[in-house]
């Protein structure tokens, strides 16, 4: 009865795991009552891969990529957990895991809730950001010691969980050391993903991972602040100047009135004509002021030996010809007087 038991069981020959999925970490090699893992037989550890055998609860040793006879002559830890009968094969009492060890890409980030930071424009401004990251496992000993301890089946989801917040609290200490404006943020996207990459890898480490790679992907800012933003672009393109933005909104409020469905059709149309008459006149004005050459304002002063009436800045009457005593220095551009020796007029800043 004993010998018909012995054949009734499996012989494993060649133990390996052939991996097709993109998100399992750990795979736990599923060994039955029936299944006897012999010293005769083969291990096989692909690239990217790890193989770690358990004996009685506690890591015996952990296989890198290659081909392994179970013997003890090729494997130490096999004469400490087995006492083998010469000449005769002995079945292995132990648990086999094996890790991923590629890296995991494309794992997506977030913030759940809104980042505070300090900006000289805005004030208190509260942003959002998202992107993506890249990990691996790095060390399995450590790996499985504190994270996925003896799961038949371990995958990203379930490490994602306690990396994110490692990464948001990354990403925050970035944002608040870097001390620059909300303007500023997407022109330094490279340097905080830098950051973070270096600022986590302490954190990831003590859980046996590697944090390969750290995209942000966008950092956008609250809705108001963007309204703000987009009402500021459109007064730049129409080269704000005073009272640019009380006509912009008057107009806007005109056309608004004559397109409204519920007034009187003759009141709308007159409103409409009003408004099409008032926004030709602010872009005729704007245009007739931009178009208007500056005048210059220029100093005069009486000629003290014929009265003539000479720029204050000559040294010479025009029409006497007589030398201007203490002739004082004006600005050509606005007529601002200057010191003697000045380059620059202090008012419009015009060289002299």
């Amino acid at each position: 009865m004993g010998l018909f038991n012995f054949f009734k069981k499996q012989l494993l020959k060649v133990v390996e795991w052939e991996d097709d999925s993109k998100d399992v970490i750990v795979y736990r090699y599923p060994l039955t009552d029936r299944d006897e893992l012999m010293t005769s037989s083969t291990l096989v550890v692909r690239e990217s891969q790890c193989a770690i055998f358990m004996h009685k609860g506690e890591i015996a040793d952990v296989f890198g990529p290659g081909t392994y006879k179970l013997s003890t002559e090729n494997i130490p830890f096999l004469t400490k957990i087995l006492s083998l009968p010469s000449g005769f094969e002995s079945k292995i009492k132990a648990e086999i895991y094996y890790v991923n060890t590629k890296q995991f890409i494309g794992q997506k980030w977030g913030t759940q809730n809104p980042i505070m930071m300090r900006d000289e424009e805005f004030g208190n401004v509260r942003v959002r950001g998202f992107g993506v990251y890249s990990f691996k496992v790095a060390d399995p000993k450590v790996f499985m010691k504190e994270v996925f301890g003896t799961n038949a089946v371990y995958k990203t989801a379930d490490v994602c969980e306690q990396i994110k917040p490692m990464l948001i609290q990354g990403i925050t200490d970035a944002l608040a050391e870097a001390k620059i404006s909300a303007l500023d943020l997407a022109a330094n996207y490279r340097e905080f993903s830098s950051t973070v990459l270096e600022t986590c890898q302490k954190e990831f480490a003590d859980y046996g991972l590697n944090l390969t790679k750290f995209v942000i992907e966008n950092i956008s800012l609250p809705e108001e602040v963007e309204k703000t933003l987009d009402e500021r672009t459109k007064l730049g393109v129409l080269e704000d100047k005073m009272g640019t933005y009380t006509q912009k909104k008057a107009a806007d409020a005109l056309l608004d009135s004559a397109n409204n469905p519920n007034g009187n059709n003759m009141a709308g149309l007159g409103v409409g004509l009003g408004a099409g008459v008032t926004m030709s006149n602010v872009f005729t004005n704007n245009l007739s002021t931009e178009n208007k050459p500056r005048e210059k304002k220029e100093k005069t002063i009486t000629c003290s030996k014929c009265n003539a009436t000479i720029k204050a800045n000559a040294k010479f009457c025009s029409e006497c010809g007589a030398k201007v005593e203490n002739a004082k220095k004006f600005c050509e551009e606005c007529g601002t007087e200057l010191a003697a020796k000045a380059k620059f007029c202090p008012n419009c800043g015009k060289k002299q």
